[in-house]
């Protein structure tokens, strides 16, 4: 007898398999069970419908999700976490990259993510379950925190450093100057100074 089965039997198919088996075993406990029903050719029409509409269906899922899985793989995150000497304190949960993806604009479910635990600053990648046939690749980073601001403070000493050379620069070139005009005195030490000679009246 052959049946359709409406739900997955173990040792026996998965839902929507048509599957021969003894008629007692069908009207006993399959069919009553909920687990099948009889293989008639209005039925086996309307399986086929459904099986058709449900491969374009799915299709149309899986076309969706490789395209976002492209999307993706183009929309690199970045994770501030507090660090010394290369080495990270805590970690980047897959709820944390679901947060920083929705804050672009792209929901996942942060039960399809699956990321790898690590404990050093670098680049990482983690897996996105999108559709049965697909998965995606999300591209993160992870920086030390308070980097941008260290950055800045290390400009102040640089800063200062480079105007105390001018400083100093300048400060010798006046003494050079200096010298130079005292061995220019004649002795005594006094300086002639020559008045100018007014022109002659017309």
């Amino acid at each position: 007898m052959q049946i359709i089965l409406t739900k997955d039997v173990d040792n026996l198919g998965y839902a929507n398999d048509i599957v021969e088996v003894k008629p007692g075993y069908a009207n006993n406990f399959l069919i009553p069970q909920g687990y099948a029903k009889v293989a008639t050719a209005t039925a086996r029409k309307i399986l086929a419908e459904n099986l058709k509409q449900r491969a374009h269906k799915d299709a149309k899922l899986q076309a969706d999700a490789q395209a976002l899985a492209d999307k993706l793989a183009n929309l690199p995150l970045t994770f501030k976490m507090k660090a010394a000497e290369g080495r990270i304190f805590g970690s980047v949960t897959s709820q944390m990259i679901a947060d920083a993806m929705a804050a672009k604009g792209v929901e996942i479910d942060r039960k399809n993510i699956t990321v790898e635990p690590f404990k050093t600053l670098g680049s990482y990648t983690a897996e996105v379950r999108l559709h049965k046939h697909v998965k995606g690749t999300i591209n993160f980073t992870v920086e030390p925190e308070g980097a941008a601001v260290k950055e800045e403070k290390d400009e102040v000493p640089a800063a200062k450093e480079k105007r105390a050379k001018e400083i100093a620069e300048t400060v010798a070139e006046a003494v050079a100057m200096a010298e130079e005009m005292a061995a220019k005195l004649p002795a005594g030490g006094v300086v002639e100074v020559v008045e100018p000679i007014a022109p002659a009246a017309e």
